[in-house]
C-alpha cells in the first residue's frame, strides 16, 4: 500500500492528513501555526510532525507518494510563495525546504485552489471536471478548476475573485487596497457592511441589531421570515450572482461550489445567488449547478493529497 500526507496550512492551525493512495482518510491532526520570526518554525515543525507520524505508524519512506501542501499565499508552480501575510514570509522556497526537511516529494498550491480541487475530488463537485469553487469566510476567496486542474497563473494568483469589480461607483476601500472588490459585499464582513449601511435609515420592525450583528444574523433573520434581513441578502446575492455570471463567460464551469463560514446558512444561500446569477448568466451557462461545499475543514488536506495523486501519475 501507498500512502500521501496532505497539509493544510492557516494562519493559527496547521491541518495534518495520512491518507492511503485511494484517497482514504488513516488519520487527521492539527498542530499550531507558529508564526514568530516571519514564520521561519513553521515548515520545520510540520516536517517534525510528518517524521513523527512516519515513525508511530512504522511506514517505510519508499511507501509515502508525497506531501502536498496548500498555503495562505500565491504559489508559483515552481512552490515559490513571494509573501504571506497571514503566516509573515517574505520569500519562501515551500517545495524546496519541504523536500529538504523530510526527504520526500513535496508538491504546493494556494490553499483556495487545493480546497477547490478537495471538492471536486470528493466533495460538492465530485464527477465533475469544470467547476469553480467560491469561499465566503473574511474574505472571499475562490478556486478555478479546468479539465480537473486547478488554474494557477502565471504568479500562482489565478483564481483570486474576490477581486473582481462589482461596483464601479464605491468610495470605500478594500483590503487589497481597490474599490468595489466582491470581497466588499459577499464575504461575512462585506455582509455586515451592507447591513449596517441599510439599518442606518431603516425605519421597519427588523430583528437585526445595528451596533451587533453578523452574517449569521442576517441569514438566521432571512430563515425567520424578516423583510429587512431578505433585502440585505437580496443585496448581497446581486453582487455575489452578477460577478459569477461574468466568471461563467470565461470558464464555463459545470457547477459553483459555495463554502466559507457564510455557507453554513445552508441551501438557503443558494436562491440568492442562483436568481441574480441567471438574469445576467450567458445563455450557455444558465444551467450551472449550485451547490453547497461538503468537505468542510477537510477540503484542503483532501486537495492537497490529490495535488500529489495528480502530479505522481503524470
Amino acid at each position: 500500500m501507498k500512502y500521501c500526507f496532505g497539509v493544510d496550512i492557516g494562519g493559527t492551525t496547521v491541518k495534518m492528513g495520512l491518507f492511503e493512495e485511494t484517497g482514504a482518510i488513516l488519520e487527521k491532526w492539527e498542530i499550531p501555526t507558529n508564526t514568530l520570526a516571519e514564520g521561519k518554525a513553521i515548515l520545520p515543525d510540520i516536517a517534525f510532525s510528518l517524521v513523527g507520524k512516519i515513525e508511530e505508524k512504522k511506514l517505510e519512506k519508499e511507501d509515502i507518494l508525497g506531501i502536498g501542501v496548500g498555503v495562505p499565499a500565491p504559489v508559483t508552480a515552481e512552490g515559490v510563495v513571494n509573501g504571506s501575510a497571514n503566516l509573515g514570509w517574505k520569500y519562501k522556497e515551500v517545495k524546496k525546504e519541504m523536500e529538504e526537511l523530510t526527504g520526500l516529494k513535496a508538491f504546493i498550491g494556494n490553499d483556495a485552489n487545493v480546497a477547490a480541487l478537495g471538492e471536486m475530488w470528493k466533495g460538492g463537485g465530485a464527477g465533475e471536471k469544470n467547476m469553480i469553487m467560491v469561499t465566503l469566510g473574511t474574505g472571499v476567496g475562490g478556486g478555478v478548476i479546468i479539465d480537473g486542474k486547478m488554474l494557477v497563473g502565471c504568479n500562482g494568483a489565478g483564481g483570486e475573485i474576490g477581486h473582481i469589480c462589482v461596483n464601479y461607483e464605491e468610495k470605500d476601500c478594500c483590503g487589497c487596497g481597490n474599490r468595489g472588490c466582491l470581497e466588499q459585499y459577499a464575504s461575512a464582513t462585506g455582509i455586515v457592511r451592507l447591513a449596517k449601511q441599510k439599518l442606518e435609515t431603516e425605519k421597519r420592525e427588523t430583528m437585526l441589531n445595528k451596533e451587533k450583528i453578523t452574517a449569521k444574523d442576517v441569514f438566521d433573520a432571512v430563515k425567520a421570515g424578516d423583510e429587512v434581513a431578505d433585502e440585505i441578502a437580496v443585496s448581497f446575492g446581486k453582487y455575489l450572482g452578477y460577478g459569477l455570471a461574468n466568471l461563467a463567460a470565461v470558464v464555463n464551469p459545470a457547477v459553483f461550489v459555495i463554502g466559507g463560514g457564510v455557507s453554513k446558512a445552508g441551501e438557503v444561500l443558494l436562491s440568492y445567488i442562483e436568481k441574480p446569477y441567471k438574469e445576467r448568466a450567458f445563455f450557455a451557462d444558465k444551467n450551472v449547478r449550485f451547490v453547497l461545499a461538503q468537505l468542510g475543514n477537510d477540503a484542503g488536506i483532501c486537495g492537497a493529497v490529490k495535488l500529489v495523486l495528480d502530479e505522481r501519475g503524470k
